[in-house]
């Protein structure tokens, strides 16, 4: 059942990795999809390519979210082109290894500029465009170390703490005219160029035993999208990483 028909969703850094998989999730959900993209035109001129043949309306959007004017560009542009808007899903985002000593002021502000700046942004201004008889969803895509922070990777943690905080005010603030609700990952996949020191989580310390998928994560995003009732949550897609490592039994 196409449970997004007639949504018309922008999805931030929608062409690779998560993003492209919850683009293509929503899109095959029946929702018209706006991407955005920074530096990966030709993987957002594919990944359009794959949302048409679902027959689906796609438009690309560029843009630095590291810069302020970015958002309300990015925003007013994805609602042009599909005819309005009524959905973000804030999945764009930095990661780099930083600790105390040693992260610099500009670090630390582009982490906030990218990370948690720039959701906010770009919520208040769908909230700002939205009609008056249209429901709005924001899905910010955050992770599990918001919550529990590691020391080693403090400006990318303390951002995400920050995005974690502002979907609850968020939620707060929009309602009931714009639901605000969080996924928040573990080990679904490896950075692409991980940092110095980088470890990936050791599949037998998950409870679940086995990583969660970039399918699980658009699964998730879905549901909160087509759910009425829900505002303020975060859903952990992590395989129970959050409950520690445990020995499992059967």
């Amino acid at each position: 059942m196409k449970t997004l028909k007639g949504r018309r969703v922008l999805i931030t850094g929608g062409a690779v990795r998560v993003g492209r998989a919850i683009a293509l999730a929503v899109a095959d959900a029946g929702a018209d999809v706006a991407l955005h993209y920074c530096n990966s035109e030709d993987a957002a001129l594919a990944a359009a390519k794959e949302i048409e043949a679902l027959g689906r309306s796609v438009a690309l959007v560029r843009g630095d979210l590291a810069n302020p004017d970015t958002a309300e560009r990015v925003v007013s542009g994805a609602a042009e082109a599909l005819g309005g808007l009524d959905a973000v899903v804030n999945n764009a985002s930095l990661f780099a290894r930083g600790a105390v000593v040693g992260t610099d002021a500009a670090d630390w502000d582009r982490m906030m500029a990218v990370n948690a700046r720039a959701p906010f942004l770009l919520g208040r201004a769908l909230a700002a465009q939205l009609a008056d008889d249209v429901d709005g969803d924001i899905v910010n895509i955050n992770d599990i170390h918001a919550l529990a922070p590691r020391g080693d990777y403090v400006p990318y943690t303390q951002s995400k703490a920050l995005l974690h905080a502002l979907t609850a005010d968020m939620a707060l603030a929009l309602a009931p005219a714009v639901r605000v609700n969080e996924v928040a990952l573990g080990a679904v996949l490896p950075p692409d160029t991980p940092p110095s020191g980088y470890q990936h989580t050791i599949r037998s310390e998950l409870p679940l035993g086995r990583f969660p998928t970039v399918d699980d994560v658009a699964a998730a995003v879905v549901f909160l999208l087509s759910c009425s009732s829900v505002t303020g949550e975060t859903i952990r897609i992590d395989g129970g990483q959050h409950l520690g490592a445990t020995s499992r039994g059967r």
